[in-house]
This record gives structure tokens, sequence and C-alpha cells, in this order.
């Protein structure tokens, strides 16, 4: 019974663990405009990414362990947005369990309209990637134009938090 039990147990939390990561939201950069405007009691880390991206990738893990590291603080939300194509969004799921992403990541499906939205989030982006913008009190307080190293991540996020 209780080798059951143990099974039971270990069947559930896969099933938790496993819905935890397959699911990811997909917006319109609208929605997203709207999501940094609600997130205005926070510093918000956004950081825009690409699974095909070399220096995305590469910075992944700092991002991770300073998420993990502020993650309890309420004062500080991190988002992952991912610019891959929609029809990838299996292959970011499976990047997402793979590299074991604790931020949360959302799927940007708006990428014919980029030359619009880009200078709305930045007039100096030229679309390139990776970029993070930090927000407080949805005000844009930094912009970061390619890979940010941990040390620069931890002293923007100590600044301005």
């Amino acid at each position: 019974m209780k080798n059951l039990i143990k099974i039971l147990f270990l069947f559930l939390g896969l099933t938790i663990f496993k819905a935890q990561q397959t699911t990811i939201e997909t917006v319109k950069y609208e929605d997203l405009e709207k999501r940094i405007q609600k997130e205005n009691d926070k510093l918000l880390v956004v950081n825009f990414w690409a699974t095909t991206c070399a220096p995305c990738v590469k910075e992944l893990p700092h991002f991770m362990e300073i998420n993990e590291k502020y993650k309890d603080n309420p004062q500080f939300k991190m988002i992952l947005v991912s610019l891959d194509r929609l029809v990838d969004k299996e292959r970011v799921l499976k990047f997402i369990k793979n590299k074991n992403i604790r931020a949360e990541v959302i799927l940007l499906d708006d990428i014919k309209r980029m030359n619009t939205w880009i200078p709305r989030f930045e007039k100096n982006w030229d679309g390139n990637i990776p970029v993070t913008i930090f927000y407080k009190n949805g005000e844009k307080v930094h912009f970061n134009d390619g890979e940010m190293s941990k040390e620069e991540l931890e002293q923007t996020i100590t600044k301005n938090l």
C-alpha cells in the first residue's frame, strides 16, 4: 500500500511538473505592452530572445540565476519574451524544459509588425537580440542592447530595485 501511495504521488508530481513545462502564452505586442503596464509596482526585467540566437542562449543561465535569487521579492519580476516563430512553439517548449527555465516565458507572435513595435519599446533598438529592458513603476529605466553578463544584470537590478 505504501508503494502504491508513493507511485501515485510520484505520478501526480510528474504530471504537475510536466503541465508547468508545456504551456507558453502567445501574445501580440499590445498584450505585452498592457502586461508591462500591469506590473507597475515592480522592477520588471523583460528580455527579448530566441532559441536560435547564440548570445541569447549564452546569457540565459545568468538570467535564471538572478531570477532564482530574486524570485521571492514581491518587487521583482522577470519575463522572457521569445521571438521565435509561432510554428516553432513546440521547439521553444522543449528548450524551456531542457534548459530548466524557471522565469515566465511568453511567445511574441507579432513578427510581421516588428518595424512598428520595436521603436515603441526603444527608439535606439535596431531589432537585434538579445535585448533587455528594465521597467520600474511601468516606466523604462534601462535599455541594454546585446548580451548581458551576470554582473551587469545584477548591478542594473540592484540599482533600480
